[in-house]
């Protein structure tokens, strides 16, 4: 079985990073991660001194996040600061969309902004939440995406949580993906969750509605939940996956804990490259 780096998506310990940017920072590595999704400095800190701390710990910047929407005043900004960073993966959150019309639209922009990027030398990447399991025309919204952007330059970095809380098995839909997700969020589904995890059925929900229903997302420590993530490595590596990213939204633990518990449990999975 294929041993994969591992990294952490921050927005795991946003609370620590936002108090203590570097001592967060040096928590991470001290665990044992080998790379970090971030984005530019914090006020009073430059990229470079940014850079420094991260090449002293170990730390390789595996990409970047930031919204769909800003992009047409940020490609150039955003493939600097990667290129002073030595990386070249953006990847775009998750969208809202209103209708099919919107859908096509979107993955339109989306072949036009992977363009922007491929001729700066940055793979451009998309990042799933659940709604992207609303089916509009008998298909899911990830499906129509997929479909209607050009694998040149539209990537993915899908999340193994979110598929399974759309109603899909990460592993089945995974395989759709060869060569074409680098990048793969990893995290874990508390036992009872999949219960909530059966599909939204036809037509796109409004995202008010969605969010009113007020589900407490069952997240878990990688290891200690329902996914079978031997599985999932076992797929990722047939379809190409070079990096496992961490990343656990909730906690009912200190989030640096989760990490570790995360970590560990790669480890014993026998997952993480040393």
């Amino acid at each position: 079985m294929k041993k994969f780096p591992i990294g952490v998506q921050p927005y795991t310990i946003r609370e620590a990073m936002s108090n203590d940017y570097v001592g967060s920072i040096k928590k991470v590595a001290e665990i044992g991660y080998k790379g970090i999704e971030l984005g530019p400095p914090p006020e009073g800190m430059s990229v470079a001194e940014q850079k420094s701390l991260l090449d002293g710990l170990g730390l390789k910047v595996v990409g970047t996040h930031a919204g769909f929407d800003t992009l047409d005043f940020e490609v150039d900004k955003i493939a600097d600061y990667l290129e002073e960073m030595n990386a070249e993966k953006f990847v775009t959150i998750s969208m809202i969309f209103k209708s099919k019309e919107d859908v096509l639209e979107k993955a339109e922009k989306m072949n036009e902004v992977g363009e922007q990027f491929r001729k700066r030398g940055v793979t451009f990447l998309y990042h799933n939440h659940h709604w992207e399991f609303f089916k509009v025309d008998g298909e899911y919204v990830l499906d129509i995406l997929l479909r209607e952007t050009d694998p040149a330059l539209v990537q993915t970095e899908l999340d193994t949580y979110w598929i399974r809380r759309g109603g899909e098995d990460p592993v089945q839909y995974l395989r759709r993906l060869k060569n074409r997700a680098p990048l793969l969020h990893i995290k874990d589904m508390k036992a009872g969750g999949e219960q909530i995890s059966t599909g939204f059925g036809e037509g796109i929900l409004d995202l008010k509605e969605l969010f009113a229903q007020g589900v407490k997302e069952p997240f878990a420590e990688i290891g200690e939940g329902i996914l079978d993530f031997k599985a999932i490595a076992n797929v990722a590596e047939e379809i190409g996956t070079k990096w496992l990213i961490v990343e656990q939204d909730e906690s009912d633990r200190d989030p640096f804990e989760s990490l570790k518990m995360s970590y560990e449990n790669l480890v014993n999975l026998g997952l993480i490259e040393s």
